[in-house]
């Protein structure tokens, strides 16, 4: 195998498509940890690794003996701190596997064909949220698009009713009983009202958003559903996507990322 000799190292193609892959994991790691106070940590950590690996290739045993020791213990001490973000990533990645409740999958298997208009009634919900918005009324709907969801469903009141502004503002009407907690609408209907949503643990949230924010964007993490959040203090318009938040954002913006997230994929199926 063609090798060349960097100082006191012999060095192949494979190492170099070893240290290739690891830089892209490392650097993928990063981005999920980077701006918290865990970055630092994690930065912290490989520096130590970095040192090591050098003490072991000068060959200095007590210190690599020191080292490997912290190592060890270090990993232990990786899980605790960094399980925020290792539970993100495990939901990133279940999330993305998960076929049996996926819609697409289940049709596919089985071969069902969808026997209702799966796009969402994107009119009637735009103008919901430009009345909420100006009224200074607080909302959150939850827009189904492939994930199963019928475990936040069966949280709320079930309703099975057509998408209409006049029915979504009654229900995030101050005076409704319904008004607390998230609507969800699939299939082309109102599935059910007053949902529970799973809050998002994501230290880097500004302190400015509540909690409406936060559980748009803890029901992205874990599905690929589309969340409108609207502020009650600002009016202001917010959008869940896929572990991102998209805030003041404009109604004609907000139609367009719906529209682009919602139906762009299934074109073509």
């Amino acid at each position: 195998m063609l090798a060349f000799r960097i100082g006191f190292l012999d060095i192949t193609w494979l190492d170099l498509l070893d240290i290739g892959i690891v830089a892209v994991v490392i650097y993928q790691i990063y981005n999920l940890v980077r701006g918290s106070v865990a970055s630092r940590v994690f930065v912290g950590y490989l520096l130590v690794y970095l040192v090591y690996l050098l003490v072991k290739a000068l060959g200095l045993p007590l210190m690599t003996t020191l080292l490997e020791y912290f190592i060890s213990v270090g990993a232990l001490a990786l899980i605790i701190i960094f399980q925020q973000e290792i539970r993100r990533f495990l939901l990133l990645i279940g999330k993305s596997t998960n076929l049996s409740n996926n819609r697409l999958f289940r049709r596919w298997m089985y071969r069902q064909a969808s026997t209702t208009d799966d796009k969402p009634m994107l009119r009637p919900i735009l103008e919901t949220c430009k009345t909420l918005s100006s009224e200074f009324s607080g909302g959150l709907l939850v827009l189904q698009k492939n994930d199963d969801l019928s475990r936040f469903i069966q949280s709320g009141e079930l309703l099975n009713a057509d998408v209409s502004k006049q029915l979504l503002l009654s229900i995030f009407s101050q005076y409704s009983p319904l008004h607390d907690g998230a609507v969800i609408i699939g299939d082309g209907r109102i599935r059910a009202a007053r949902c529970i949503l799973p809050i998002s643990n994501d230290e880097e949230l500004p302190p400015a958003l509540g909690f409406r924010h936060r559980a748009a964007l803890g029901m992205s993490e874990v599905t690929d559903a589309a969340i409108i959040a609207v502020s009650e203090e600002s009016g202001r318009l917010t959008l869940a996507l896929d572990g991102q938040l998209f805030t003041h954002l404009s109604l004609s913006d907000l139609g367009v990322k719906l529209e682009n997230y919602l139906y762009a994929p299934r074109n073509g199926q």
